[in-house]
């Protein structure tokens, strides 16, 4: 029996999600590869037909695209992070129905995933933890959901598409919060320039009827904006779309490509490594 999701739900916004890594799979095999979005997709029942009509033009394929090469992005610096520390706490943060833990799965590290408790109450049921695996029901500005980790072996935060919708003066109270709670650890996520987190919030800001855009998180230069906020970060951040890997392949269109360098060059589409060096 199929599991049906209704619109206009917390179910919703969470298989939208999904479907783009299914699309991304499809579109872009010898790029990305989700497994679990392909077969979860055969297991809902929902009405895609709207999402489909629009899933052939270019500008959502590079939406696609923009989704696996965040997903790519994040899992090497989470499998970079476990091998120098095998046993850490990999700790997905505003989680979703995201499988990327378990993805990065070295057989010894512990997953966390963290999300609001709506959240977690359809991921229990859709995606239950598995070994070595917990959900965890917070808002990630509650500092109580520290006290959950293990992270006597090391931990990498990660966090994708998340901190967009956050006050910069949250996130900043977030980051300082964890420096000073997980010394040694790392903290990657994907971020963008004003003019870029703006359009990626477009909607969402007329719903919620936000006028001070201005306070909301978005990254310029990272030195200036985020080294300053501690003295004991040690920040790198690397290019959204081109930092990692060529786009050179059968896949990728030319103009999706071209896409690519506009939106690490004038938008400012990184991802931003800080590493919580303690001293």
């Amino acid at each position: 029996m199929k599991y049906h999701i209704e619109k206009n739900t917390v179910q919703e916004t969470l298989i939208i999600p999904l479907y783009a890594r299914k699309k991304c799979t499809e579109k872009f095999p010898d790029l990305f590869q989700d497994e679990f979005a392909l077969h979860f997709m055969d297991e809902i029942d929902y009405d895609f037909s709207e999402l489909e009509k629009k899933s052939g033009s270019s500008m959502q394929e590079f939406g696609f695209l923009e989704v696996a090469m965040r997903q790519n992005d994040l899992t090497f610096e989470i499998k970079d992070y476990l091998k120098s520390h095998p046993r850490a706490a990999v700790v997905n943060m505003g989680c979703g129905l995201d499988n990327t833990g378990r993805n990065c799965d070295n057989g010894s590290c512990r997953i966390y995933n963290i999300d609001f408790p709506d959240v977690i109450e359809i991921r229990n049921q859709l995606l239950p933890a598995g070994e070595r695996e917990k959900n965890i029901a917070s808002d990630l500005r509650d500092p109580a959901w520290f006290q959950e980790i293990d992270s006597s072996q090391g931990v990498v935060f990660f966090a994708a598409g998340v901190f967009y919708y956050f006050l910069t003066e949250d996130v900043k109270t977030l980051f300082l919060a964890l420096e000073k709670r997980f010394p040694g650890g790392r903290l990657v996520f994907d971020s963008c320039g004003k003019a870029g987190a703006k359009m990626m919030r477009k909607t969402w800001l007329k719903q919620a009827g936000i006028q001070d855009v201005d306070a909301y998180f978005s990254v310029g230069d990272t030195q200036k904006d985020l080294a300053v906020w501690s003295e004991t970060f040690r920040v790198s951040c690397r290019g959204y779309m081109l930092g990692y890997q060529s786009l050179d392949l059968p896949s990728v269109k030319k103009m999706h490509r071209i896409l690519s360098r506009v939106g690490d060059n004038l938008m400012k589409m990184k991802i931003v490594r800080i590493d919580f060096t303690g001293t």
